[in-house]
């Protein structure tokens, strides 16, 4: 199993399809590399994928005393630049898509197009009033969260985060194998929570991002995102968005097939548009 030292850590990580351009998969809090397993398949028709764990999840190393989410943008940046991939297509979900947008502001030379789903970037909201009372509940739903892992019941708060009230009886649905790793995971999310910079970015350094990018959402979905999307296309200078109507939190597992033509169609323009080329 390809393991490779990273900034200090052993990193996971896997390498499909041997054609194209590299598209980089950066997974979310609690899961690994296989959240990706139904949609690697299809997108090694047409590009090289590498995916892998971040630091801390399943079979990457655990480091220990507290983590930063800077360190996984320069894992992020270190392991493409090792393995020979830059520029890469860079895709991120939720707190992979937080990373990836890090990584866009402080190294866009490693981009050949940027996408991104959700990343819940509640510090872009904290200077609008309005939306006080959605910020405050999210945070709180996740206040909830970090008292049952604390309290070491990392099932229940692996449980009590999937069943969110934008997805309520997810956890249900989710296959065993993946409650696992969500459990295995689950201290690692609790690092992650104690990160004052997790839920920030820097949207002036993101700005100057001049590649393609592709800003995704699911409907429905919790009550940030489609604020923190706005904010994202209104600082992006060339973007597209696209919503996936009725996918839940995970579109890459319950629409596959939607979720590879998207990111394929996508690439494809990305890399024949003069910022998408090398």
């Amino acid at each position: 199993m390809p393991r490779t030292m990273i900034n200090g850590l052993q990193i996971y990580w896997e390498l499909t399809g041997d054609i194209g351009d590299a598209l980089v998969l950066v997974h979310g809090s609690w899961g690994d590399h296989h959240n990706w397993d139904r949609v690697v398949p299809q997108l090694a028709r047409s590009v090289q994928v590498l995916t892998y764990d971040r630091r801390g999840h399943s079979q990457s190393e655990r480091p220990s005393g507290q983590g930063s989410v800077n360190e996984d943008v320069a894992d992020l940046a270190a392991l493409i630049e090792t393995l020979g991939l830059t520029p890469a297509h860079i895709l991120g979900h939720s707190l992979g898509a937080s990373i990836v947008l890090r990584l866009a502001g402080q190294r866009p030379e490693l981009f050949r197009s940027l996408i991104v789903q959700e990343p819940p970037l509640l510090g872009l909201l904290a200077s609008q009033p309005e939306l006080q009372a959605t910020v405050d509940a999210d945070q709180r739903r996740i206040s909830l969260v970090v008292e049952r892992l604390r309290a070491g019941d990392m099932a229940g708060g692996a449980q009590q985060f999937v069943d969110s009230p934008a997805h309520p009886g997810f956890w249900g649905q989710l296959p065993p194998q993946v409650q696992q790793t969500w459990i295995f995971n689950a201290p690692t999310f609790l690092d992650e929570m104690q990160d004052p910079e997790i839920f920030t970015l820097n949207l002036t350094a993101l700005s100057s991002f001049s590649h393609p990018a592709l800003l995704m959402m699911s409907d429905p979905t919790t009550p940030f995102a489609p604020h923190v999307l706005a904010q994202l296309v209104g600082v992006l200078p060339t973007c597209e968005t696209k919503i996936f109507r009725g996918a839940g939190p995970t579109p890459y597992l319950s629409q596959p097939d939607e979720y590879v033509r998207t990111v394929t169609t996508f690439i494809r323009k990305a890399a024949a548009s003069p910022g998408g080329s090398s």
